[in-house]
């Protein structure tokens, strides 16, 4: 059935471009219907219209972020194809590209303004809850859909996502807001940007409440706050500084928890990042850039369980303390090299010094803190080898102090069969960067009183290898008169080595207590391949005055001798936009989102596997906008998961002591907002 609807893709592609350069022939002023392409800076570094990539992208402009009327950024993504992302509760998010990610998935690197923001202390992934800068802040979000680590390192395994904040100049004056709703929505927001003479500011601050979903300890209280200043110091000189620092707590946990093993409390996070670029721009098809970034992360979450010693006739409780507390600090210095190098070719080339470190005892036994330094180098060009042929060649070489250099190459060739249908085609090779925690984490849970190891749930594996991915990818991008329709299709084969996953082993020597109940665990490499198979595409168009229609759909066949991996990603996503600007100032949006059967991570193995079956959702939001002299007011109201309530991601120990229904259901939120801006 798969392999039929990737053929029927294919044979779609190909017409559309049949289509294209008949209508390039025969309606030579197709181009007013459109809108300007896009251009990119994420792909190759090198800023160029949407169809000259050497990738598929997706752009989510500050316009779309605005009219969904989301409050967390990780929801937007459900709207590029391919994307698979899926909730435990609120604010806990589960983001990844083609759903292959662990229980914190790891293989895309997430930037701000080109500053990497995954951290050690989430297990290398990203805490997309607390993420230094609010909507209102970002002018677009650049997705790469596939392999990016030749230009963006060993994080990229699977993709980019890059979320690129308006220029200080941009929009000066105030705006404000505020959200109420249910469940005990309680958001507020404020905002400044002015100056002058080639120095200007922005402020940003952001307070954000709910008490999450219903009969789900997930309440949070998340405080944002940034600050973003450019100046203009010559004519060839440029200086952007950027200092941006979050901090919340979260309700996690379930009552009936195994052992008291994930009981109900709360967590918290802080985190504070600093980020410098300077710019230097001599001449027009020359320009350095370089950057410097300095990250701090703390995150607090202990307790106690509560466990029988079977070992001594269950003749007494033993209270165990837990800990996850960490702290991380990441610092980065970067440099970038961009010129032309004749009318028909540009270079771009630099590198990255990395430097982190992570503090968690608890989770490394005998370990106080681990540290990781690590180089990387790369270099793109790309050459019009005919009018209609741009050919682009990348490559990075990445090295940690302790470990071989490793190289990563990507090849790939864009034909413009007319002015509007483009052709893409393209091999790319990556490495995953290496992961402390499946690495090293040596987590015990130990009786105080006597020092008898309860359970030992993570076993270190210092012989793990990292993940390797060959990509080979087709791409189409096609516009069309009637309708102003657009078409982005992407079919790809991703075959990855050494994938990792979290197994069963023997009890250790020590022999812990409970190891009959919690198993003891360790990442290990697959022996046998990874691979997958499929089709992603969205369709724009404008089939009426004032209104947009978004269409993104993906296919995935999971081809591995593991029924467990398969399931970590669902083998289809959907969703479907509408976007109507009606009289009188009001607008509205709604958009229904499709997600396949999705297991999402490991879980403790091998008892606990579970695959939440698919559910359809639908979010809307409609506003109305005034306006009087400079000012304009704008009220809202939005509403996400609106229909029956369903299951994302299960947690996997919980879902064991609930066979017959779901352990975590989410539910609907449904919020009003006002806001007032000047203009």
């Amino acid at each position: 059935m798969l392999k039929n609807r990737l053929l029927a893709a294919v044979c779609l592609a190909g017409a559309a471009s049949v289509v294209c350069a008949e209508q390039e022939v025969t309606t030579p002023d197709a181009g007013p219907y459109f809108d300007k392409l896009p251009i990119v800076l994420t792909p190759s570094r090198l800023p160029q219209p949407i169809d000259e990539a050497p990738a598929a992208v997706t752009v989510i402009d500050h316009d779309l972020i605005e009219a969904t009327g989301y409050r967390d950024l990780a929801r937007l993504l459900r709207l590029v194809p391919g994307m698979q992302v899926g909730q435990e509760r609120a604010g806990n998010n589960w983001v990844t590209y083609h759903g292959m990610g662990n229980d914190t998935p790891v293989d895309m690197q997430v930037l701000i303004d080109g500053r990497a923001i995954y951290s050690p202390g989430m297990f290398s992934g990203v805490d997309w809850h607390t993420l230094p800068v609010a909507p209102e802040e970002i002018d677009r979000i650049e997705v790469v859909r596939g392999t990016n680590t030749a230009t963006y390192g060993p994080n990229a395994f699977l993709g980019v996502i890059n979320i690129i904040t308006r220029h200080s100049a941009d929009s000066p004056g105030y705006q404000a807001g505020m959200a109420v709703g249910s469940p005990s929505v309680r958001d507020l927001h404020g905002g400044w940007a002015g100056g002058g003479n080639g120095n200007t500011l922005r402020l940003s601050a952001t307070h954000r409440e709910d008490e999450g979903y219903q009969d789900l300890n997930d309440s949070s209280r998340v405080n944002l706050a940034s600050l973003r200043t450019d100046h203009r110091l010559s004519d060839t000189d440029e200086l952007t500084f950027r200092l941006a620092g979050s901090e919340g707590r979260r309700g996690t946990g379930y009552v009936d928890s195994l052992f008291d093993s994930n009981p109900l409390r709360d967590w918290s996070s802080q985190d504070l990042a600093i980020h410098g670029q300077w710019r230097h721009t001599p001449e027009a098809a020359q320009e350095l850039l370089v950057s410097f970034s300095s990250v701090s992360d703390r995150y607090r979450d202990h307790w106690t369980a509560v466990g029988p010693r079977p070992d001594l006739g269950y003749a007494r409780l033993a209270y165990v303390p837990l800990n996850q507390d960490r702290d991380t600090v990441f610092h980065s210095l970067e440099l970038q090299h961009s010129l032309a190098l004749s009318q028909e070719t540009r270079f771009v080339w630099g590198g990255q010094a990395t430097y982190e470190s992570l503090e968690g005892a608890a989770l490394f036994y005998g370990r106080d803190r681990l540290t990781n330094k690590r180089l990387n180098a790369f270099a793109n060009i790309e050459t019009r080898i005919a009018p209609t042929l741009l050919a682009s060649f990348a490559g990075a070489v990445e090295k940690y102090t302790d470990d071989r250099a490793r190289l990563s190459p990507r090849a790939f060739l864009n034909w413009h069969a007319s002015s509007d249908a483009t052709l893409r085609a393209g091999y790319a090779r990556a490495w995953r960067d290496r992961n402390d925690f499946q690495t090293y984490c040596d987590f015990r849970a130990v009786d105080p009183v006597d020092g008898r190891v309860m359970a030992r749930p993570y076993l270190p594996n210092p012989d793990l290898r990292r993940p390797r991915v060959d990509s080979l990818e087709l791409g189409y991008l096609g516009r069309f008169k009637p309708g102003a329709t657009s078409l982005d299709v992407r079919l790809f084969r991703e075959r990855i080595t050494d994938f990792v996953l979290r197994t069963g082993v023997p009890p250790t020597p020590d022999n812990p207590v409970l190891a009959a109940y919690v198993p003891t665990t360790q990442y290990q490499n697959m022996t046998d391949p990874v691979t997958l198979v499929g089709v992603e595409y969205q369709i724009k168009a404008r089939p009426l005055s004032g209104s947009q229609i978004i269409l993104n759909h993906s296919l995935l066949d999971r081809r591995t001798s593991n029924a467990a991996v398969a399931a970590r990603a669902a083998p289809y996503t959907a969703s479907l936009s509408w976007l109507q600007e009606l009289s009188g100032n009001w607008s509205a949006m709604v958009t229904v989102l499709r997600m396949g059967p999705l297991a999402g991570g490991d879980g403790y193995v091998p008892k606990t596997q579970y695959v939440a079956p698919p559910y359809t959702t639908t979010d809307f939001r409609i506003a109305k906008r005034m306006h009087r002299d400079s000012h304009q007011l704008e009220i809202a109201l939005a509403g996400i998961n609106l229909g029956p309530r369903h299951q994302e991601i299960a947690e996997r120990s919980e879902q064991y002591i609930h066979p017959g229904s779901p352990a975590n259901p989410l539910s609907r939120m449904l919020f009003l907002s006002v806001s007032m801006s000047s203009r």
